[in-house]
């Protein structure tokens, strides 16, 4: 019976020893056995695992890809505008056994702590090297790429692996956002003068061209009138010369008549001529030209009027 009571204890405590001596690895994590801080096991696949109780102990570590936010980081471009600079950084533990030696006992929130350090590093070196144009342009994404690849390099001596780098902020410290508005919109101001300088130049160029075309327009039109003219004016001399060289008479005929309508009219036929003048020859009885009378003008001693207002004043007259 006292054999009994004594093998209940020694199982029991045989059986919790068992039960250390064993432990779980989950996918989601990688494992290090340590033996007086040496690494004895390194275990990374899912699946039941023993150690040496009371002697061996198990250290965890998160296999899964990690997220870290970075404080906001002033950097300064190449054109002295500063910045303000958030990032995200996204990493995972590759190698357990340099990340245990590189950051100890405090596990991943040294890692992160000196994880940082490095972002911050690389963002500094990556963005000071471009102007702050770059930084805000479609540039960005290569920067970006530039500083994980230098964090990456790093970060290996962790036993980490930098997967991404993300620039989720990048504005302008509060105290210089009215200096670089202001420096904007001169910017722009100066941009708007030199457009409307080169459309005033633009439309001058247009005015004087087309103030030449009309010039050039206006003067073909009269040289070619003044062409036109004169030669109506020859046809009508020698219109007017061949028939007063057919019939003299009849030319005077028509031409008195013509005269007699202009002058006596209602509102203006007030005339103080002799009745056996030579323009009342025609409204004579015989309607034969008194004696003496003038005979109409050669066809050589027309006058060629210079306008047809000066033809209507002759054919009056």
């Amino acid at each position: 019976m006292k054999k009994l009571s004594l093998l209940i204890p020694v199982a029991l405590v045989a059986a919790a020893l068992a039960l250390s001596a064993l432990f779980v690895v989950d996918e989601r994590e990688n494992v290090l056995v340590l033996q007086f801080g040496q690494v004895k096991q390194v275990r990374s696949e899912p699946g039941l695992g023993v150690r040496i109780p009371l002697i061996q102990e198990v250290v965890r570590y998160d296999a899964r890809i990690l997220g870290l936010q970075s404080q906001p980081l002033e950097v300064t471009p190449l054109d002295d505008r500063r910045l303000v600079v958030d990032a995200f950084l996204r990493w995972r533990i590759t190698d357990v056994v340099r990340f245990r030696e590189a950051v100890g006992l405090e596990g991943v929130r040294a890692a992160q702590g000196r994880l940082e350090r490095i972002l911050n590093a690389a963002i500094r070196e990556v963005l000071g090297s471009v102007p702050s144009g770059a930084v805000l342009s479609e540039d960005r994404t290569g920067l970006m790429n530039r500083i994980r690849d230098l964090a990456r390099r790093e970060a290996a001596t962790l036993g980490v692996q930098v997967i991404d780098v993300r620039l989720t902020r990048t504005d302008l410290p509060e105290q210089n956002l009215e200096a670089t508005f202001a420096r904007m919109r001169a910017e722009r101001e100066r941009e708007a003068a030199d457009e409307i300088a080169r459309g005033n130049e633009a439309a001058q160029r247009v005015r004087a061209l087309a103030d030449r075309t009309v010039v050039e327009l206006v003067s073909a039109a009269r040289r070619d009138s003044e062409i036109i003219r004169g030669e109506a004016d020859a046809e009508r001399n020698r219109v007017y010369a061949d028939a007063f060289g057919r019939d003299p008479e009849f030319f005077a005929f028509t031409r008195s008549l013509t005269a007699y309508e202009r002058s006596m009219r209602a509102d203006n036929t007030s005339m103080v001529l002799r009745p056996d003048s030579d323009f009342f020859a025609f409204l004579r009885t015989d309607g034969m030209p008194a004696l003496g009378a003038p005979q109409p003008p050669a066809a050589e001693d027309i006058p060629a009027p210079q306008s047809p207002t000066a033809t209507e004043e002759m054919l009056g007259q």
